[in-house]
């Protein structure tokens, strides 16, 4: 889905956040309702808060998100990593495809890390003619987060705008929130992470040349090298999809660092079933359905062999299933 140049990931806020949000004002005569936040993975937990949001927007409100295309936590605490689901790009790709009417996407940074809550919610306000604000429970904005929701609902009084504060939606007996999704793929539950999100959990790379083992041993595999700072699952196989040209196909994926062969470099190797393609330098895309095994070292060459027919077999089954039960 196409998405609005002022909200580009790419380019919005290399003038500022002040200058992006000046950039992202509403048309003449709208007003907007906001919700402001990471939204990594953009999960069942967030849909929730955007269904409220859509559902407090009057006919001439615009549904608005503003969200980072880095995480807070790493300009607040530089020593930290927070391994992200989605790229910016897709974030934004999907928050449209949910119904916003508005996305901006800001760069976090130290300066805005350090505007109080005075300014940012005069230029919720002023810039985007902010008329309501949906937030979860332990939101907050400005310097020190001292714009809590005790102080939100004191200003929107002065200003003008409404506040909804929407509880997270709890799934299992815990609420929905990217850690939980993270910490699902950590564990190699593709499953778990599927009904979090709402969708499988997908990744993508351009396809690289390999040792062409899998070559070798009559599963000629498709090798694309995980993202930096990106989760991805647990070391393992799983039945996946894999688009590549726009088609779909189903794969037997691994993941990890061959330890029959005593290789260290983690790859992600997919074989698609029923393809013969050359695919070099495409970009592949794979949505994880279901885990068959952990990582395995086997004694010798037949005994991989007979495991990866297996596995072939195995992510067929479980993926034909899934067609049939999701109407494909």
């Amino acid at each position: 889905m196409p998405t609005p140049e002022n909200v580009d990931p790419r380019t919005l806020g290399r003038g500022g956040f002040r200058q992006a949000l000046v950039e992202a004002a509403p048309p003449p005569g709208s007003d907007t309702v906001i919700t402001i936040g990471v939204f990594d993975g953009v999960h069942r937990g967030h849909h929730h808060l955007l269904q409220r949001m859509f559902q407090r927007a009057a006919p001439a409100m615009i549904p608005t998100v503003i969200t980072f295309s880095n995480h807070p936590a790493e300009v607040v605490n530089p020593d930290r990593v927070v391994n992200k689901i989605i790229t910016p790009e897709e974030k934004v790709e999907l928050l449209y495809q949910a119904g916003v009417g508005s996305v901006i996407c800001l760069e976090f940074t130290n300066e805005l890390a350090n505007v109080d809550a005075n300014e940012f919610t005069d230029l919720l306000v002023n810039c985007l003619n902010m008329r309501g604000i949906v937030t979860g429970p332990d939101f907050a904005l400005g310097r020190n987060r001292s714009g809590n929701l005790e102080y939100l609902h004191r200003r929107g009084s002065a200003m003008g705008f409404w506040v909804e504060t929407v509880a997270p939606l709890e799934l299992e007996g815990s609420a929905v929130r990217s850690r939980r999704v993270r910490n699902a793929l950590a564990d190699g539950n593709v499953d778990g992470a599927e009904y979090l999100l709402g969708r499988p959990y997908a990744t993508d790379g351009v396809v690289v040349h390999g040792a062409k083992m899998g070559r070798q041993l009559g599963f000629p595999t498709a090798n694309i090298v995980p993202t930096p700072n990106f989760v991805i699952p647990a070391d393992g196989v799983y039945a996946t999809y894999a688009t590549v040209r726009g088609v779909r196909h189903l794969a037997a994926t691994s993941i990890g660092v061959r330890p029959t062969f005593g290789l260290s470099q983690r790859l992600i190797e997919a074989y698609l079933l029923d393809f013969s393609d050359d695919i070099y330098d495409e970009n592949l895309r794979l949505e994880f359905v279901s885990r068959l095994r952990g990582q395995e070292t086997f004694d010798g060459i037949d005994a991989l062999i007979t495991q990866m027919n297996r596995d072939v077999d195995n992510a067929r089954n479980i993926l034909e299933e899934h067609d049939r039960l999701d109407g494909a």
